[in-house]
């Protein structure tokens, strides 16, 4: 793809910059500045703007630009006295460009994500190393990170042998845990998957719920199995657990083992206590990997006792091979208003200190 900067008279001038961009002089007052992309032989343009332009439009409402495609051009008009809109513009469609070509499905979802990528500009990834890293494909469908934060937690359980994740609801930590150790295990990195979570509403009422002891804990780690029942085929979590391949437990069945090549997830860590966060971190085994995920702002242990989570955070610094990886509102990839409750949320008990 090539990209070209034209002045309002329709002349291409300008040298090229290191982004490949072609810039040309500043025009004369008044005049509108416009950036023209070629797109490559063999690109779909209802791939990269959507049916009617449905995914152009939402470029343009992100970018006070005027856009018109032509054949294999897109041609970008900026304000003017203004080229920065039309300049990350021209960047989101380079972006998708390269989306496409990873194999990327574009959606309306995918397109604003890029556009808030390119307008915060804060140095991290780009929206195309963002969300065309595939961490494991089941059926049929890549499982992506969705934002830049995400990015930074796959990345850091990648070269990490402990990852903490710690975050809102909604952020995809457990989601993403989930996908990594599915990945581990179809790629032979481990043998087996270890997923547990504190039954923290159990406690001293488990007797008085209804069934065996399975029946009694399974509803405190439904969220587990959801997520694995997603990545997995029909009846192959079933398969496997019975192999003892995948393994989903209460916090207190991991007490006196020591887990070897295995992947383990400790969900909803921030309703530990800081004695079951010790216990579950000295399990961890030869060849083994581990993350940690929980939100500290929904924490469900009984007045005063503090938080296995947050004490963590105050012991475990400068442990090679060890990350702590913060996920905020904008991570939260459910529904628009999650996002909204969140930072509502944060607001009020910010006011309240």
């Amino acid at each position: 793809m090539s990209t070209c900067t034209y002045s309002a008279g329709g002349d291409c001038r300008g040298r090229p910059d290191s982004t490949g961009i072609l810039g040309s002089p500043e025009g004369r007052h008044g005049l509108s500045r416009q950036l023209k992309i070629l797109l490559p032989a063999g690109t779909h343009i209802v791939d990269l703007v959507g049916q009617r332009d449905e995914l152009l439009r939402l470029i343009e409402d992100e970018f006070a630009s005027d856009i018109l495609v032509r054949g294999n051009e897109i041609t970008i008009t900026g304000r003017a006295g203004d080229d920065k809109d039309a300049e990350q513009a021209a960047t989101v469609f380079e972006e998708l460009l390269a989306l496409l070509r990873k194999g990327h499905v574009l959606t309306s979802e995918s397109v604003t994500r890029a556009a808030h990528m390119v307008k915060e500009d804060d140095g991290g990834p780009k929206p195309s190393e963002v969300m065309g890293d595939t961490i494991v494909v089941t059926h049929g469908r890549p499982i992506r990170p969705k934002t830049p934060g995400q990015k930074r937690y796959v990345d850091a359980a990648r070269k990490n042998t402990l990852v903490f994740a710690i975050g809102p609801a909604g952020s995809g930590k457990t989601y993403l845990a989930v996908a990594m150790a599915v990945h581990a295990l179809k790629e032979k990195e481990v043998d087996r998957i270890i997923l547990t979570r504190p039954a923290v509403e159990a406690g001293e009422r488990l007797g008085f719920l209804p069934g065996d002891i399975a029946q009694k804990v399974d509803p405190y780690l439904k969220p587990l199995y959801d997520a694995l029942y997603e990545m997995l085929d029909p009846g192959q979590d079933a398969r496997l657990a019975e192999r003892g391949t995948i393994e989903v437990a209460p916090l207190a069945y991991m007490r006196g083992r020591s887990l070897n090549d295995s992947f383990i997830i400790l969900d909803e860590a921030q309703n530990t206590t800081p004695e079951q966060m010790k216990m579950f971190l000295t399990r961890l085994g030869l060849r083994s990997k581990a993350v940690v995920t929980g939100d500290i702002t929904q924490i469900d242990l009984p007045e005063g006792q503090r938080s296995g989570l947050i004490v963590v955070q105050e012991i475990l610094r400068g442990i090679r091979g060890l990350e702590f990886v913060y996920l905020e509102a904008t991570d939260i990839v459910r529904h628009r208003i999650v996002q909204d409750i969140v930072e509502a949320y944060g607001r009020y008990e910010d006011e309240r200190r």
